[in-house]
């Protein structure tokens, strides 16, 4: 059942349904039970009236088969001739008996109450013994009445139940109805939002069960709005980027299709080559921020040897960049087993050996080293660059922001990704220039990562 209100509707009609039916059942035993004891009072109420009579001698006890004799009894309108009553001798002679009294006797019983079957009907009988006149006065009453005395108190309740079910139920549908109308407000403020509008919905007035949907929606509108924001800067700042390259490789292939001098069509060629390098890089770098932010938790955390991914990527790209400089690493990287994404952290890496190597000095060196503190472990990646100005620290991982000493392949991204991988690998990124000259980026794995 797909349906709230339906669902709401049903449940709570079964549930008012079977707390009647349970009422209806307890009124009935209880019933019974009060019944039982009121007509079995009565029946000695009864039998002491007819008993007293007899003893006030309005009742002969000397004539027998007084079949006709008026023996009081207390009738009903509703249940006519209910109480039969007999006057028996102590010898076994029928002196009276009321017009409803069977010619046997109602109970072989001296005194008290019994039960006896006569012509296939039981009856509940109150016997009253008076030794003094030689008489016994029997009171009974048909249980086939009493049970139609019970049946009709239920037949009271079932009836205005059966009657009252169908307006129970238009009240429930219609309170149900009335229940749900913030959703059915809710729902119709969602369609009538424009797919750009993102703003938060007010939650005033808003009942408390729906404040927690209101919430949430409001989180994924947040959400929603910073990853627009966030496509927007990446498409607005990558064409920005990607202009002045492709303008560049442009304007060098027209000069190298112009020129009939070799000396400098080959400078305009190894203008394209580097503008190619530059673009491919700058290319790159936009897939790797696109993937990363595609998934914004770590996936397939395995166990990593961050020597092992440093000596690759160092082999990689000293192949690959202009670089003059070399990368020495800690040979305690090697015994260090990382529990973390393996393809995020290559990729912090890579952007931060690259970025070392692009902004190191011919003959510099990079190094790649392994600090233990209390409650982390750090992997350092040292140049002998420039390093950074203090007041551009804050800002050198923004994307696409390039300071004062950048690098001429450079797009301002690399900073960006690394600490974007890094993040997403429940790692951390720290950058601090160094005392004797250059920036040390600091990856920092927190103890939990350590394998």
């Amino acid at each position: 059942m797909r349906s709230i209100r339906a669902r709401l509707f049903f449940i709570l009609l079964l549930t008012t349904g079977l707390m009647w039916l349970s009422a209806t059942l307890w009124i009935f035993f209880s019933t019974r039970a009060e019944v039982e004891q009121v007509l079995d009072a009565r029946l000695m109420e009864a039998a002491k009236m007819v008993s007293s009579l007899v003893v006030n001698q309005e009742i002969d006890p000397d004539r027998p088969a007084q079949t006709k004799a008026k023996i009081p009894v207390l009738d009903h309108p509703h249940y006519d001739r209910q109480l039969s009553c007999q006057i028996w001798s102590l010898d076994g002679t029928l002196i009276g008996k009321s017009e409803s009294a069977p010619e046997t006797t109602l109970s072989a019983h001296a005194t008290g109450l019994s039960e006896t079957v006569i012509n296939g009907e039981t009856w509940r009988v109150y016997a009253v013994e008076n030794a003094e006149l030689g008489v016994r006065v029997l009171v009974g009453d048909n249980l086939r009445i009493r049970d139609r005395l019970v049946n009709d108190v239920v037949k009271g309740l079932l009836v205005p139940a059966l009657l009252i079910i169908p307006l129970l139920a238009s009240l429930i549908w219609l309170s149900v109805g009335r229940g749900l109308a913030p959703l059915r407000k809710l729902a119709g403020d969602l369609t009538a939002r424009d797919a750009s509008d993102l703003h938060p919905i007010a939650e005033t007035a808003t009942p408390s069960e729906i404040s927690p949907v209101l919430r949430a929606l409001n989180g994924l509108f947040g959400r929603v709005a910073g990853a627009r924001q966030r496509e927007q800067n990446f498409i607005a700042f990558a064409a920005h980027e990607l202009r002045t390259p492709l303008a560049g490789l442009k304007t060098q292939a027209q000069v190298a299709l112009a020129s009939s001098n070799a000396e400098i069509r080959e400078k305009a060629l190894g203008q394209i080559v580097a503008g190619v390098d530059r673009t491919g890089r700058l290319v790159r770098q936009l897939l790797d921020i696109a993937s990363v932010e595609a998934s914004e938790t770590a996936r397939g955390a395995v166990e990593v040897n961050p020597g092992d991914v440093l000596a690759s990527l160092r082999n990689e790209l000293l192949g690959h960049t202009r670089s003059a400089a070399t990368v020495v690493i800690d040979p305690g990287l090697d015994q260090l087993q990382v529990r973390i994404n393996a393809d995020l952290l290559r990729l912090a890496a890579r952007n931060l050996m690259e970025n070392a190597l692009h902004h190191s000095p011919a003959g510099g060196t990079v190094h790649c080293r392994l600090v233990r503190n209390d409650g982390t472990v750090t992997i350092t990646i040292d140049d002998d660059g420039p390093g950074i100005p203090p007041e551009e620290l804050p800002h050198v991982t923004e994307r696409f922001f390039r300071g004062r000493f950048k690098a001429a392949v450079g797009s301002g991204l690399g900073l960006s990704i690394a600490e974007l991988a890094l993040e997403h690998a429940g790692a951390g990124l720290a950058l601090q220039n160094r005392a004797e000259g250059g920036l040390s980026a600091r990856i920092v794995l927190p103890n939990d990562l350590i394998a």
